[in-house]
């Protein structure tokens, strides 16, 4: 099943409404009525009427104001609030080698999480399916309820996705290209799937938990496995007309070079990923030598010219990316996130001033550069937010529909 996707402009004013008021209370955490209106815009009378239709399907809850002993008597402004407890929401990162899983309540308070390990990276549609399936099994187990209880799942998979459509069009974790793959995945579930780029994920959970909760135009970059970027303008995410843009990855840095996952050659990715950088040192010794990345950096740290030579192209190629994201951009910081971000070798005083040198010149500051090195269950988390997020949608357009 494909994303539901935001009230359209042309939505019934109500239903507007509605889905403004839920916003305001989630991103106020309590709020009395008058201040809804004052924050909306909308009348006092509206919002009573449409505040009441929620206390009364359950989305929101009555806080009874606490009275300061000695206080004048008079009538309390009573507090409204999101009800934790009215729906649960699953968030799930599919990586090269683990699918970690986050489960939050509808306010988003963590119930539950777990990583599962994969004995593959690459896999058949079916395979991938029953992998999730499991995946959140273990995890609604360990929160102590079931799979049925779940309202909406969130995933985030690196590669080329369309998730207004919920098709991908490649990833590095099927085999098959061109797949319908929420129509797939919500076969083998019972609720409504929200699939998209994991690197907009990741943006999405550093603009509402994160580095980017201050900023109205950002851009993240991802680094593990592949290389992936989520691009913020004016709060929203960027996807492109096919929901393939922001492939910072797939952008070309050496003409007929290294041959990427993708299938092309020369992509930036061919050169920072994990697996390029393992593939190169490899080649370059003859033998398996390097089996992971640490093994590779810490050769690296001890004083191995060949491993240091891979590292430092590696940080040459990514500080001409981050030029290019400046010079096209301009956004006001950029994000490095993701385990790999660990290693100072993609993150120095050094990376910076290449980048510096790349960018074009101009009597002003460059833009922020920062790291935010969190695991995959952020990344879930960013995940959970995105359904979060649709299945409030999608909640509001069903009480309209009861009210017309």
């Amino acid at each position: 099943m494909a994303r539901s996707g935001r009230l359209s402009p042309g939505g019934d004013q109500r239903e507007s409404g509605r889905q403004q008021i839920l916003d305001v209370i989630r991103a106020a955490e309590s709020i009395a009525r008058i201040d809804i209106a004052k924050a909306t815009g909308v009348s006092p009378a509206t919002v009573t009427a449409i505040t009441a239709e929620l206390l009364a399907a359950g989305l929101i809850e009555e806080i009874a104001p606490e009275v300061a002993p000695g206080a004048r008597r008079g009538r309390p402004r009573v507090a409204l609030r999101i009800q934790g407890g009215a729906h649960r929401i699953a968030g799930l990162k599919v990586s090269h080698h683990v699918i970690s899983t986050v489960i939050t309540d509808f306010v988003g308070q963590e119930l539950a999480s777990h990583e599962m390990p994969l004995v593959q990276g690459t896999m058949p549609v079916p395979e991938l399916c029953a992998q999730i399936r499991r995946a959140l099994e273990l995890t609604c187990a360990q929160g102590g309820f079931s799979i049925e209880d779940l309202s909406g799942v969130g995933i985030g998979m690196a590669g080329m996705i369309d998730a207004e459509r919920g098709f991908i069009y490649w990833s590095s974790s099927l085999e098959e290209r061109n797949v319908a793959f929420s129509a797939a995945i919500t076969a083998e579930l019972p609720c409504p799937v929200f699939l998209d780029n994991d690197a907009n994920l990741v943006a999405k959970a550093e603009h509402l938990f994160g580095e980017g909760r201050t900023c109205d135009n950002f851009i993240v970059i991802t680094i593990e496995h592949g290389v992936g970027m989520g691009i913020v303008i004016d709060r929203q995410i960027y996807r492109g007309t096919r929901g393939c843009g922001a492939e910072f990855g797939h952008t070309k840095v050496h003409l007929e070079g290294a041959l990427c996952q993708c299938g092309q050659r020369g992509c930036l990715e061919a050169y920072v990923g994990d697996y390029a950088l393992l593939r190169e040192a490899n080649i370059s010794s003859g033998s398996e030598r390097h089996r992971t990345i640490a093994s590779l950096f810490q050769s690296a740290e001890n004083g191995d010219a060949m491993a240091k030579s891979i590292l430092d192209r590696a940080r040459r190629m990514f500080a001409m990316g981050l030029a290019n994201v400046v010079n096209i951009f301009d956004p006001s910081k950029i994000i490095l996130a993701g385990a790999r971000l660990s290693f100072d070798y993609l993150y120095s005083d050094k990376l910076i001033e290449e980048m510096r040198q790349w960018v074009v010149q101009v009597d002003a500051p460059l833009p922020e550069v920062i790291v935010h090195d969190w695991g995959d269950l952020m990344w879930a988390k960013g995940a959970a937010a995105y359904a979060l997020e649709e299945v409030t949608a999608r909640t509001v357009r069903e009480l309209a529909n009861a009210a017309a």
